[in-house]
């Protein structure tokens, strides 16, 4: 999904979109983040005003209206020698 249409799907949902709520989408758009610490540390480097709130405000607004899936995901490693 593009940014235009994340965009318009906020709009058409009754949402304003504001420079914070861009940068969080831009964030999520060009990175691999895991969880919304991950976020917000990409942001606060364009916007050190922006708060961690906000953030997960905004991931659950993404969430509720169908655009984010967030799921936590745990991965295991193994080592050389295992079976």
């Amino acid at each position: 999904m593009s940014m235009d249409e994340i965009l318009k799907r906020l709009r058409d949902d009754g949402y304003r979109v504001t420079s914070q709520r861009r940068l969080i989408i831009e964030a999520i758009l060009a990175n691999d983040c895991s969880c919304c610490k991950e976020i917000y540390y990409q942001v606060r480097k364009k916007d050190p005003d922006i708060g961690i709130a906000t953030v997960y405000r905004m991931i659950k607004t993404l969430e509720e209206i169908g655009i984010v899936d967030r799921k936590i995901v745990f991965k295991l490693s193994c080592p050389d020698d295992c079976p």
